[in-house]
């Protein structure tokens, strides 16, 4: 059977039809235009679905259903965005309607970080695990959650907000309003910050040259590349970074006890230079001699584990 699946991001909007097997027959992008109506960006991401269907010859028979991974606070049983901080006009969005309106087939909505985790447990680094984590390091920190197969997202569907744990009390500002949220020292963008500071204290360090004039090409790659160069205060940078994302994973296998903890998003391409020290950063703290039961692994889907993830919510 095909499916198909949208993966919404404040910049572009990702769609492709997907077979049960997690193959992707086609996939394309379109700009998000955050900017507009609701009903301007969600009619458009029915239409991508149009245009993928025509260009891969199907009818709408032969499609069983749309999935949408969006941003923000998603009410999955109404199929409506309760609220979406990047886009202008997202808040109690009737996507579902909007979407059946025009496509006449069944579409369903979640988290695109909850999303981004079916897709990886399924046909992913978690695949064959009927319980795992997934992590997303990106501009912010993402986490969904997989219960036996099910994306688990507590009883008001505001559950598995794992970056908005905190591990500093009274710390970094969050985005979220609080102070010390995992996601503040974990995020790709905590990296960044940690490196630009890093920089200024050390000019003269590989780490201040890769960064360009003014900090302006300071990435989170950037602080890898200084350290793999053997720069010693990017290696500093890389430690410190290493120790909070281990101190909320432990906190996640702590609470959650998956088989796998899934670690995904653009730091993660860093491969096993960002996940040897972790894993051993994890096992000398996790709870209870069970160090060696939840696995750490890279994510393994990369940009397309959304637009996957999304189109598996129609599976029964």
């Amino acid at each position: 059977m095909i499916y198909a699946g949208i993966d919404l991001g404040g910049t572009s909007i990702k769609g492709a039809l997907v077979t049960d097997k997690g193959e992707i027959l086609r996939k394309k992008s379109i700009p998000a235009g955050a900017e507009r109506s609701h009903r301007e960006v969600v009619t458009d991401m029915a239409n991508l679905i149009l245009d993928l269907m025509t260009e891969e010859g199907l009818t709408p028979e032969e499609v069983a259903s749309v999935g949408v991974g969006s941003p923000g606070a998603i009410d999955p049983e109404k199929g409506e965005v309760i609220f979406a901080a990047n886009f202008a006009d997202f808040r109690n969005v009737p996507m579902r309607s909007i979407m059946e309106e025009i496509l006449e087939m069944p579409v369903y909505v979640d988290n695109d970080a909850n999303v981004a985790a079916l897709g990886e447990s399924m046909f992913g680094a978690g695949e064959g695990c009927r319980n795992c984590v997934a992590l997303t390091l990106g501009t912010g920190l993402g986490g969904g959650v997989i219960i036996d197969g099910k994306i688990f997202s507590g009883a008001f569907y505001g559950g598995a907000e794992l970056g908005h744990q905190v591990i500093v009390v009274d710390g970094e500002p969050c985005t979220c309003g609080r102070k010390g949220c995992w996601e503040a020292y974990s995020s790709a963008t905590a990296l960044i910050r940690m490196g630009k500071e890093a920089a200024l204290a050390h000019p003269d360090s590989q780490l201040g040259s890769l960064a360009g004039e003014g900090l302006a090409e300071m990435e989170a790659k950037t602080v890898f590349d200084a350290a793999q160069a053997g720069d010693e205060v990017a290696q500093g940078v890389i430690d410190v970074y290493i120790k909070y994302l281990a101190a909320g994973i432990v906190n996640t296998i702590n609470v959650f006890q998956p088989e796998v903890l899934i670690v995904g998003g653009g730091v993660s391409a860093q491969g096993e230079k960002l996940m040897e020290p972790l894993r051993e950063k994890v096992q000398q703290e996790v709870f209870g001699g069970q160090a060696d039961k939840t696995q750490l692994r890279a994510a393994t889907l990369g940009n397309d584990a959304g637009v996957i993830g999304a189109a598996m919510l129609g599976i029964e």
